[in-house]
C-alpha cells in the first residue's frame, strides 16, 4: 500500500456521480433474481478464552500506569470487561450476508466500518498511516502462560505493556487457538510501532470468520466478538441526545459503553424475532459517539475496499452503509468483490497484493 491511508478525499457529489456510473457499467456482484439464504440456521460457537488472569493483572496496576497504557495502546483493556452475550451473537450470525459482507435485517443493511472501529478502540497514535499488508503463512502458537510470566516479572515497564497488549490481541481480538497467541498476531503487533493500524485486519478476520461459519453452517467465531457486540448495541439502542463529552479529547466511547447496562436475559429465539422485524426507524444510524469526517470508500482500481487480515484477505463496500454516517444512501457496484477473498495459504497469494491508493469521501455535515 502507499504510505497515505487516505490519499485523496472527494466530495459527495463527485462520489455519487462516480458510483452511479460504475453501477451502470459493472453492476452488482450477484445474478439478477438472487435471494440471500439468510434463514439457513448456522450453529455458531462463541467460546472465549478465560480472561481472569489478564483482568487481574490489569486491575493490579495503578491509575498512572493504566493511563500510560491507554496512551500507547488505546482502549484495548476495555475489551476484557465486555461480556459476550452468546444468545445475541448466535442470533446476529443468522443475519450475516456473505454475498455483500454485511448484516441484512429485512431492508436494513448494517456493517462495522473502519472508521467506527477506529473510534471505538481510540488508538490515535496508530490510526493514520498504514494498513497491515505483509501477512505470513503457517505459524506457531505462543502459550498464554509464557506471556503471563513475562508480564509479571519483566523489569522493563514498556516491555510489560507490549506483552500485555499482545496478549489482548491474541486472546480477545484474534482468538484463533484457545489458551494461545498465534504467532501471526505478533507479526501484526510488531508493526504497530511503525504506525500500522490494526483495524482493517480486525474487520477482515471478523468478516472472514462470519463467512466461514455461514457457509459451513457451523463453526467457532474467531474474530473479536466483544467489539462486534458493542458496535451492534451502538446502532440498536436509541439515545435521547449526544453527550458533549464526545467532543472531548479524553472521551472514550468504549469505556462508556462498557459501563452501560444491557439486558442479558433475552433468549436466542427472541433475538431472532426482534432482528427479523427490525425496521429502519428502529436503528440509530449514526452511532452517537461517532463524529462525522472522512471515510474510506474505494481503493485505487478497486470499486470497494480490500482488507488484509491476519490469515486471509477480504473486501467490503462502505458505500453500502452510508446511512450509518447520516449521508445519502445509494447502491454501490460490487462486481469482483468475491475475488478479494483469499487465503494466504493459496499458491501465488502475494501476487494478489497490489499497491493502491485509499480514496475517501468527505461526509456531509
Amino acid at each position: 500500500m502507499e504510505k497515505g491511508f487516505l490519499d485523496k478525499v472527494e466530495d459527495n457529489a463527485a462520489v455519487r456521480v462516480w458510483s452511479e456510473k460504475i453501477q451502470q457499467e459493472k453492476g452488482d456482484s450477484l445474478a439478477e433474481g438472487y435471494e440471500s439464504e439468510l434463514w439457513d440456521f448456522t450453529r455458531i460457537s462463541v467460546t472465549q478464552n478465560d480472561l481472569r488472569e489478564l483482568r487481574e493483572i490489569w486491575n493490579s496496576w495503578n491509575d498512572e500506569i493504566k493511563q500510560l497504557f491507554y496512551c500507547n495502546y488505546g482502549d484495548l483493556p476495555c475489551l476484557l470487561d465486555i461480556t459476550v452475550d452468546k444468545y445475541l451473537f448466535r442470533a446476529l450470525a443468522q443475519f450475516w450476508n456473505p454475498a455483500y459482507s454485511c448484516f441484512t435485517f429485512g431492508g436494513v443493511d448494517l456493517v462495522p466500518t473502519v472508521e467506527e472501529y477506529m473510534a471505538l478502540l481510540n488508538c490515535p497514535s496508530i490510526q493514520a498511516d498504514r494498513a497491515y499488508s505483509r501477512p505470513k503463512g503457517d505459524s506457531k502458537c505462543i502459550p498464554w502462560g509464557n506471556l503471563r510470566d513475562l508480564i509479571l516479572v519483566h523489569p522493563d515497564l514498556k516491555k510489560r505493556f507490549d506483552v500485555f497488549a499482545l496478549s489482548v490481541y491474541g486472546l480477545v481480538v484474534f482468538p484463533k487457538a484457545l489458551g494461545y497467541v498465534d504467532e501471526a498476531v505478533s507479526d501484526l503487533f510488531d508493526r504497530l510501532d511503525k504506525g500500522t493500524t490494526p483495524v482493517p485486519a480486525i474487520l477482515a478476520e471478523t468478516f472472514r470468520s462470519l463467512n466461514a461459519c455461514r457457509r459451513a453452517g457451523e463453526g467457532r467465531f474467531i474474530g473479536c466478538a466483544q467489539l462486534l457486540l458493542v458496535w451492534f448495541h451502538s446502532h440498536f439502542w436509541k439515545v435521547e441526545k449526544v453527550s458533549y463529552r464526545v467532543f472531548s479529547r479524553d472521551y472514550s466511547p468504549l469505556r462508556e459503553l462498557v459501563a452501560t447496562l444491557r439486558r442479558d436475559d433475552i433468549s436466542e429465539e427472541k433475538w431472532i424475532t426482534i432482528l427479523q422485524n427490525l425496521q429502519a426507524e428502529n436503528v440509530e444510524w449514526r452511532a452517537p459517539w461517532f463524529i462525522p469526517g472522512e471515510i474510506l470508500y474505494r481503493c485505487g482500481n478497486f470499486d470497494w475496499v480490500p482488507l488484509a487480515g491476519i490469515w486471509e484477505a477480504f473486501g467490503y463496500t462502505p458505500l453500502l452503509v452510508l446511512r450509518q454516517y447520516r449521508s445519502r444512501q445509494f447502491i454501490p457496484a460490487t462486481q469482483g468483490l468475491a475475488q478479494c477473498e483469499f487465503s494466504y495459504k493459496d499458491d501465488g497469494y502475494k501476487k494478489k497484493f497490489v499497491r493502491y491508493q485509499m480514496r475517501g469521501i468527505k461526509l456531509e455535515e
